[in-house]
């Protein structure tokens, strides 16, 4: 298959550059990027909808990786194809949802909730026992940082984002998956025109000619690159390297690394519950690594 061994991203140069941070560094350093992207798309939220806000997100981001990566179309199987089609068709629906989701409800627990469906990969995914140890701690801090529970919340809102969830779980599979199938950050780019043209229609029928504005695009062209050009080629980077089931146990770190950016950007104080919370995140993800360094090579689960 096409790019089994190849470590790149756009660009064989960047890509060496990137691969250079480990699969661990990797995986932070696309939560970081999506975080600050969040940030930014709460806020483009009121000039042009959620799904606008979508379809900007995934259109620009579909323009930068098809000038950068100039995927190939020739020579790949018809699995190959199957494989990206429903990539992208995961990766619309999981940025679908999640919008959804965060105009009705908080972003932090909306965050926390989507983050329910890779840590329940990470149980089913794993061989190991003590992997069980690591997700339950990390899940134990998701309801922490959420506030130990979500009733008052709005019911559809939770739906949304527990449906998100279920589609990130899709997303982690199938990136490892054409990740494999293709050379560099190619089946990404390809993905990603799949997803921007299922959800450019929807995209015009709620915001219209609200898309053209040239702020409204400048902001959701910040949007595209950080959050889903810089983390979705890093993480596929890192699936190349880390088994879905350690994947789905650093994804836990979200909600941390949000909550931290709250508290270093907006100055947002933290409570004692909320650093037990990313206290007992970060454990579980530092144990799930230190359980994978010490299988050896890794072998992904997808």
């Amino acid at each position: 298959m096409q790019g089994h061994d190849q470590d790149q991203g756009p660009g064989s140069g960047r890509g060496r550059g990137w691969a250079s941070l480990g699969p661990v560094g990797l995986v932070l350093a696309g939560g970081i990027s999506v975080q600050f992207g969040g940030a930014l798309a709460v806020s483009l939220m009121s000039r042009a909808g959620a799904l606008g806000v979508v379809t900007l997100r995934l259109v620009v981001a579909a323009l930068v990786l098809v000038v950068i990566c100039r995927p190939g179309v020739r020579g790949h199987a018809r699995a190959d194809w199957g494989t990206v089609v429903v990539f992208g068709i995961t990766m619309a629906a999981m940025n679908g949802l999640f919008y959804q989701a965060a105009a009705r409800i908080p972003l932090g627990p909306a965050v926390t909730l989507e983050v329910l469906g890779p840590l329940a990969l990470s149980v089913l995914a794993s061989r190991r026992a003590i992997n069980l140890v690591w997700a339950g701690l990390a899940l134990a801090g998701v309801f922490l940082l959420g506030g130990g529970g979500f009733d008052s919340l709005d019911p559809i809102g939770v739906a949304f984002a527990l449906s998100a969830g279920a589609m990130w779980v899709a997303y982690i599979i199938f990136s490892a998956r054409t990740g494999r199938r293709f050379p560099q950050a190619d089946g990404l780019a390809l993905a990603m025109v799949v997803a921007a043209v299922l959800f450019l229609p929807l995209g015009i029928v709620e915001s219209g000619a609200k898309l053209l504005n040239p702020t409204t695009i400048a902001l959701g062209a910040a949007v595209a690159v950080l959050s889903s050009v810089l983390p979705y080629t890093l993480e596929l980077l890192a699936l190349r390297r880390l088994p879905a089931s350690t994947f789905a146990i650093l994804m836990s770190l979200e909600p941390a690394v949000a909550a931290l950016a709250g508290f270093l950007v907006l100055s947002q104080t933290l409570t004692l519950t909320e650093s037990l919370a990313i206290a007992l995140v970060i454990t579980a993800s530092m144990g799930a690594v230190r359980t994978q360094v010490g299988r050896g090579k890794p072998k992904n689960v997808a």
